[in-house]
C-alpha cells in the first residue's frame, strides 16, 4: 500500500522538488501553500492551504486533510525562511517572527498532527532543519537560534514518539540552490562600529549562496529516510556537512578559525 506523505511549504525550493520526486516514484503526496491559488494547475499533486504561523489556517487544513485521506504516513516540516543580519543590528520583531515561522510554526503543525498518528500507532515525522541548527555563523544568528530550537524540540520528542512507533528525524541542508536566500529578510544595519565587518560577512553569505550545490541531495536524503524502518535522527546533508560536524565537535577551535579567516579574507 502507497504511503500518504504531507509536505509543507511545497510551492518552491526544497518542497516543490521533493514533492514532485515523491509523486513521481507513486506516493500519494500532499503538498501546502499560504497562496495555492497561485500554483493550480501547476503541480501533479494536491496543494491545500496552509499558514503555520495562523492557528486558524492550521485547524481548518488538519479538518481538511482527513475529509480527504484515512491516513497519514509522513510528515515533512519544510516550511519556513531566513533572517539574516548581525545579532545586534537585528530587530527583535524580526527574530520573534523568525521563531513564530521556523519553531512555533513548526510545531504547532506537528502537534495538530500526534493525535492522528497517535491513532494510528505508526507514522514518521521528518524536520528540514539547517547545518546552522549545529553551528552557529556569523550573519545569521536569528535563523541558527531558531534551527537550534528545531533540533533540541526533536531530540525530546523523538524518545516520547518511540513508543507509538512514529519515527523522527531531522535533515540539516548545508547551502543549496533554492529561494532560501533570495527570500531572506535581512536587517538595515546602522551600528558604524559593525560596517567593515558587515560588507565582509554579507561578502562570506552571498558567496554561500553563489556556490552553493544543487538540491538534489537533500531531496535524495529525505527519499532514502521515507524508506528506512529505523532512520537515523540527524543527517547532515552536502558538501563538507561531515567535516563541519566533527571540526565543531573535536577541533572547535581550529573551526572557529577558519570562520574567523573566512572572514577576515572574503574581501581582499
Amino acid at each position: 500500500m502507497k504511503k500518504t506523505i504531507l509536505i509543507t511549504g511545497a510551492s518552491s525550493g526544497f518542497g516543490l522538488m521533493l514533492a514532485n520526486d515523491l509523486h513521481k516514484k507513486g506516493f500519494e503526496v500532499i503538498g501546502t501553500s499560504r497562496e495555492p491559488e497561485k500554483y493550480q494547475g501547476k503541480t501533479p499533486f494536491k496543494l491545500l492551504r496552509l499558514d503555520i504561523d495562523d492557528d486558524n489556517s492550521i485547524k481548518s487544513f488538519t479538518g481538511q486533510l482527513f475529509s480527504q485521506i484515512k491516513q497519514l504516513d509522513v510528515l515533512v516540516n519544510n516550511a519556513g525562511y531566513m533572517v539574516t543580519g548581525l545579532a545586534e543590528e537585528t530587530k527583535i520583531e524580526d527574530g520573534r517572527k523568525q521563531f513564530e515561522t521556523n519553531f512555533w510554526g513548526t510545531v504547532k503543525i506537528t502537534n495538530a498532527l500526534l493525535p492522528y498518528f497517535r491513532k494510528q500507532r505508526q507514522g514518521q515525522i521528518i524536520t528540514v532543519s539547517s547545518i546552522v541548527g549545529l553551528i552557529g555563523p556569523p550573519n545569521l544568528s536569528f535563523y541558527s537560534a531558531s534551527k537550534h530550537a528545531v533540533e533540541g524540540f526533536f531530540k525530546s520528542l523523538r524518545f516520547e514518539l518511540n513508543q507509538f512507533n512514529i519515527k523522527v528525524s531531522v535533515v540539516e541542508p548545508v547551502w543549496f540552490k533554492t529561494n532560501l536566500g533570495h527570500n531572506a529578510v535581512s536587517s538595515t544595519g546602522n551600528i558604524t562600529d559593525y560596517d567593515l565587518y558587515r560588507k565582509q560577512v554579507n561578502a562570506l553569505t552571498q558567496k554561500g549562496l553563489d556556490e552553493a550545490e544543487s538540491p538534489d541531495a537533500v531531496v535524495k536524503t529525505i527519499s532514502k529516510l521515507i524508506d528506512m524502518k529505523e532512520p537515523k535522527f540527524s543527517n547532515p546533508v552536502g558538501k563538507m556537512s561531515g567535516m563541519i560536524v566533527f571540526l565543531q565537535a573535536f577541533a572547535p577551535k581550529m573551526f572557529e578559525s577558519s570562520i574567523l579567516k573566512s572572514v577576515k579574507t572574503i574581501l581582499k
